[in-house]
């Protein structure tokens, strides 16, 4: 599929790289994809579903957050509220350059941003979660052992998947704050949930409670053996398939 590259203002100004994945004909929806935790918007997941949307009519913006990949800032200052703050802005760079997203995937803790930011954004009538956790302070137990460090220096060095990151203490504070269940219930969106039961990393139990938390319409499918990550190529290509077709109905 032919991609684009795009670069666009975050909320203070710092510039975040992004990628649009379009279909080879007519592009029947534009979507926005937020990725994981410490991710970029080249990680496996991210590009493989965009890939297969594309190739399914639907156009999909996927951004590096502030501090990581290819765009301006400083990770160590980034919080939760900062990533929900930068998808508003790439869903803002959208509508006015391209065309508003009407349907937002979010991976991991992306999936938490999206459900945070879709109210933010009015063009939206469906939202996909991946393997995302109910709370955002969830992410905090990738690093529990660090959570003394932190809460008594301000700051630590933590390795997440094989590379360090600082995390501060407003961090911490930041994700504490959030509560996603009156967002979740107020979405006001067609919901769908989706999540593998072998998840080591966000429990399945996380997919319970954000279904249970929303109203209808919402469906949950589930990931089968698929891992936190969707490493596997065939579980991404899937989860694209059964996105385009699920999103479809409300979309259009």
């Amino acid at each position: 599929m032919p991609s684009q590259r795009h670069d666009f203002p975050a909320a203070d100004g710092q510039l975040l790289a992004a990628s649009l994945d379009l279909p080879e004909g007519e592009v029947k929806a534009y979507a926005l994809f937020a990725h994981c935790f410490t991710c970029t918007k080249d990680v496996f997941a991210a590009a493989r579903i965009a890939h297969g949307l594309a190739a399914r009519g639907i156009a999909v913006l996927r951004f590096d957050f502030t501090g990581l990949g290819s765009s301006e800032g400083e990770f160590a200052n980034t919080n939760f509220s900062s990533n929900v703050q930068d998808l508003v802005a790439a869903a803002n760079f959208m509508r006015a350059e391209l065309t508003a997203p009407r349907l937002l995937i979010g991976h991991s803790l992306g999936g938490a941003a999206v459900l945070s930011a879709a109210g933010a954004i009015p063009e939206v009538k469906a939202v996909v979660t991946l393997c995302a956790p109910s709370d955002p302070s969830h992410v905090t137990r990738l690093f529990d052992e660090h959570l003394d460090t932190i809460e008594a220096s301000g700051q630590a060095q933590v390795q997440l998947a094989g590379r360090a990151f600082t995390i501060k203490r407003q961090f911490l504070l930041d994700a504490s704050e959030h509560r996603l269940d009156e967002k979740i219930a107020h979405l006001k969106r067609a919901l769908l949930v989706m999540h593998s039961p072998q998840d080591s990393t966000v429990g399945i139990d996380n997919a319970l409670h954000i279904f249970k938390a929303a109203m209808h319409p919402k469906s949950f499918v589930s990931l089968d053996d698929a891992d936190h990550m969707l490493t596997g190529r065939e579980d991404a290509q899937w989860a694209a398939a059964i996105i385009a077709a699920w999103c479809s109905r409300y979309v259009a």
